[in-house]
């Protein structure tokens, strides 16, 4: 990694990256190179998930790059592995970044064994991440009438796991004895995107109302007052009232847990998108804000905002670094692409920063430092999967490559 000669508080590093970074806007011509390395590294895992006779097993997903290693560990593809659609939608985006023929059908052939999930009694809230990255992006590029069976069939059984004395959606039925009631992570707001989806292209009007309970819920308890949401709600199983918020991965229950928050950020601004109601273009504006406000100045945040070694460490190089508190590559990355969106929504003095921010993230990410490059097949390093339980800390994480393929694909849209 390269060295700086002296040493720099964090505050003075911060400096440094809002004058070197913030003149940066991405164009054209440079997200064009940036997708055409993503496209170049995929082909890189393609290759190498063949076995010596060429042939792959497509029930097999790419799911993390752990720190010091160079392939991709891989997980059969079930209910269970809530990544399994991951590698499926970023192809699915490089097939629209390239047009290539060849990578569509790789697209296809990823995508199909989740549609067993079309059958399948709900196992928790992640059915949404397995089916919208893949089968939803699927449907958009190619109109394949077999996709938009398997997603609505998978929007009634996502239906199944509402409460509606709650108002939101259980996340995890296999837990709810271990924190004593209804619980709803803020990572189920991306999932409500196949509600929306689905009440829009044949499926019951039922589907959009439950998203939005689920929405309007958690804006009310989800959150501080600042605009920082807990990772976990608990409600009452019986009669739905709030018992408490708390954390599964972030630091502590009142901590801004960085995945969290750009969970949060992104699924407000696709409710947005689906409803057009006021209240979710401002609330997303709201914990945007929260976050940008202690974001650093790179743009990549720290796993938690709140994490004691933020504060008290002096930085001593402009790269990652396991001296500190580790980075998050994938909620940088989340956060790029709902920025690009949200952009389009909101006044032009807010667009412009959110702008800022999206395209000096890319700025960032785009440096060796950041990417897989030579070391791996991956598009980035450095994402923070589970930090409490010491898992995939520094790790390349697939979730990570597919939303900076899509914040590249709407920075071009954007360019």
């Amino acid at each position: 990694m390269r060295k700086i000669a002296k040493t720099f508080t964090l505050a003075t590093l911060a400096m440094l990256m809002v004058t070197a970074c913030t003149s940066v806007a991405a164009d054209r011509d440079t997200v064009d190179s940036d997708l055409a390395y993503c496209d170049s590294q995929l082909r890189r895992t393609l290759a190498e998930l063949a076995d010596s006779t060429g042939v792959i097993d497509y029930t097999l997903s790419p799911r993390n790059i752990l720190a010091g290693e160079q392939h991709w560990n891989l997980r059969r593809v079930d209910k269970t592995e809530w990544c399994g659609g991951f590698f499926p939608g970023t192809l699915w985006y490089d097939y629209e970044a390239t047009a290539d023929t060849a990578i569509l059908s790789q697209a296809r052939r990823f995508t199909q064994p989740l549609a067993f999930l079309a059958q399948t009694p709900a196992y928790d809230h992640d059915l949404g991440f397995l089916v919208i990255i893949s089968f939803l992006n699927g449907y958009r590029l190619t109109a394949d009438e077999e996709y938009k069976h398997v997603l609505l069939a998978c929007a009634d059984t996502l239906a199944t796991l509402f409460n509606p004395r709650a108002g939101t959606i259980l996340s995890w039925p296999r837990h709810v004895a271990d924190y004593g009631g209804h619980n709803t992570i803020m990572d189920n707001m991306i999932n409500l995107e196949l509600l929306f989806w689905a009440a829009e292209n044949g499926g019951s009007d039922s589907l959009r109302q439950i998203a939005m309970s689920h929405a309007d819920t958690t804006m009310t308890y989800h959150f501080h007052d600042d605009g920082v949401g807990y990772h976990v709600a608990v409600y009452d199983s019986l009669d739905g009232h709030f018992i408490r918020g708390c954390t599964h991965q972030g630091l502590g229950d009142t901590t801004m847990w960085a995945r969290g928050q750009a969970w949060a950020i992104y699924g407000y601004t696709m409710c947005y998108r689906y409803t057009h109601e006021q209240r979710y273009l401002d609330f997303a504006q709201k914990v945007t804000d929260a976050y940008l406000k202690q974001l650093p100045a790179d743009g990549v945040p720290f796993w938690d905002f709140n994490d004691p070694r933020i504060a008290t460490t002096a930085l001593t190089e402009l790269t990652p670094s396991d001296s500190v508190a580790p980075r998050d590559a994938s909620a940088a990355c989340v956060v790029a692409s709902a920025l690009f969106e949200l952009a389009g929504y909101v006044a032009p003095d807010k667009a412009k920063e959110y702008l800022r921010v999206a395209n000096l993230t890319l700025e960032t990410l785009r440096q060796p430092e950041w990417r897989g490059g030579d070391l791996c097949p991956a598009f980035l390093l450095h994402s923070t999967g589970h930090h409490p339980a010491g898992s995939e800390i520094n790790a390349s994480m697939s979730y990570a490559d597919y939303y900076y393929i899509e914040a590249l694909i709407r920075a071009r849209k954007a360019s």
